[in-house]
């Protein structure tokens, strides 16, 4: 649904949800677009009544966004909260390495065509958050004595990882731009709902139980976590 606010359009998705009570409307940072949710009866007039009576808070999110930055050559990316710089490499075999050069510069190469190198990076996020997500993962469910069945890597955009009760894991893959104790902290938070599937003391007890960075990872993704949401995309 286009809605006009002020003199800009802006494109808003409408979702109907079936347990939804009420209209509401969330911003997807990475797909960079407004997202309303309708309730069972929901009509199309009051949706777009609710998003234009909202139009400010619509307007001033998405501009408040970080700047994009897509995954192309010379571009700078955080792969393990280490500044990479992407290297098209187009007469090397291969897809995605990485390479420190003499100066100490880090690099991220890529071989292949030049109109590769988005979907090769991001194939290399994912298999590198996939990697990490899993080992820490199984240890951590070694440690409490619980089994993960499956892993799960996505681009979430309303949370950084989930869980089941049948224990399937799912994380997001921008994790992996994440200093390692993040990545760790939310392999543990996740593990752990498989003892305590709540928030409650005794869940965060077993958090920190088994580790002793939760605070200062919670705290990194609180100030800087958003920002990891501008990589891989598109003004």
């Amino acid at each position: 649904m286009a809605v006009k606010i002020g003199s800009a359009i802006y494109a808003v998705q409408l979702r109907r949800h079936r347990r939804a009570r009420r209209y509401t409307l969330r911003i997807h940072p990475s797909r960079r677009e407004a997202i309303l949710t309708m309730p069972p009866r929901g009509n199309l007039s009051d949706a777009r009544e609710f998003a234009e009576r909202h139009g400010a808070w619509i307007a001033a999110r998405l501009g408040g966004l970080p700047k994009a930055v897509p995954f192309a050559a010379g571009t700078l990316l955080p792969l393990r909260h280490v500044s990479h710089k992407i290297v098209h490499r187009a007469g090397e075999r291969g897809t995605v390495w990485a390479e420190t050069r003499d100066s100490g510069e880090k690099i991220l190469c890529v071989a292949g065509g030049v109109e590769h190198v988005e979907r090769r990076v991001l194939d290399f996020l994912k298999r590198e958050a996939r990697r990490e997500l899993t080992r820490v993962s199984n240890h951590y469910a070694e440690m409490l004595g619980v089994k993960v069945t499956r892993i799960s890597i996505r681009d979430q955009s309303s949370r950084w990882g989930s869980c089941t009760s049948a224990g399937a894991l799912s994380f997001s893959w921008r994790l992996i731009l994440a200093p390692p104790y993040v990545l760790d902290y939310l392999a543990a938070h996740e593990v752990a709902h498989l003892v305590e599937m709540n928030h409650s003391p005794r869940f965060w007890r077993v958090v920190g139980r088994i580790c002793p960075h939760t605070e200062r990872a919670k705290k990194w993704l609180d100030v800087h976590g958003n920002n990891l949401h501008r990589y891989g995309v598109r003004d």
